[in-house]
């Protein structure tokens, strides 16, 4: 006898996609006992869910599932990629314009770099792009000390180990030199924390700026440090093939909206 699938959808599932919160962070709403599905709180996310049922997050009716919407944010150095920071340093989402409903980052960008962090209200887009077998290139404008000759970086093109961490095959292009710096080009498949840094280190070449210029098909362009731009519904159509009806072509149209001071 075969077993029937169960009807509906994970729980944490629907709760990332209602912009409550990621996929990861609402299993740990449903650990920590503030999840309750028509009125008994859960434990556990081996739950499928329809929407016959009643979601309440911290005693609150979860929200119809938005539609799936992704912007381009500029992140200037300085600022940390999380929601909170024990150290009480400043955050993205301290810095993002008001007018932005919930969102959360696609990966991260470190204190100190800055370019492109695509943020989204939607826990389903963040993991997709998340995914190791996305393999979207991302590219990184580098300066570096040091006069470097090309070949110099034939152990990153090859792929590279760094304190017992394999880092993949790296594209990498001098652009110019600088004084005692030159700026370098550097395409990247994986996002592993500081792995830039960290190769460029070992090679002897230490990074004193790192922007990030593209995920993907989405680029920073000329949008200025601290401002936010949406990305149009048919461009996530046409990208992610993401359903967007519902969501009028108009209020999605590319806008730069400056960081509040």
């Amino acid at each position: 006898m075969t077993s029937r699938t169960p009807e509906g959808e994970r729980i944490a599932k629907v709760i990332a996609r209602a912009g409550r919160a990621s996929r990861r962070e609402a299993e740990r709403l449903i650990a920590e006992g503030r999840v309750a599905v028509n009125g008994r709180r859960i434990d556990g996310p081996a739950l499928n869910v329809t929407s016959a049922d009643r979601i309440e997050v911290d005693g609150q009716a979860l929200a119809a599932a938005e539609t799936p919407r992704l912007w381009l944010y500029h992140k200037p150095a300085g600022l940390v990629t999380t929601e909170r920071d024990e150290k009480g340093r400043r955050t993205v989402f301290e810095s993002l314009p008001p007018e932005l409903p919930r969102v959360m980052s696609v990966g991260r960008l470190d204190l100190t770099s800055e370019g492109l962090l695509l943020l989204t209200n939607d826990g389903g887009i963040k993991r997709r792009l998340e995914l190791p077998r996305t393999g979207w290139l991302r590219k990184y404008r580098v300066r570096i000390n040091g006069t470097p000759e090309d070949a110099a970086f034939e152990p990153l093109r090859r792929g590279i180990v760094v304190e017992g961490q394999r880092y993949q095959p790296m594209e990498v292009r001098i652009d110019r030199q600088q004084g005692a710096n030159a700026w370098a080009t550097v395409g990247l498949r994986e996002g592993k924390n500081r792995e830039i840094r960290r190769a460029m280190d070992v090679l002897g070449f230490p990074v004193s700026r790192l922007i990030r210029v593209s995920f993907g098909p989405f680029r920073l362009g000329d949008l200025k440090a601290g401002e936010v731009e949406e990305v149009k519904p048919r461009v996530l159509r046409d990208q992610l093939g993401l359903p967007t009806e519902g969501h009028a072509e108009k209020s999605a149209a590319k806008r730069s909206v400056r960081r509040r001071r």
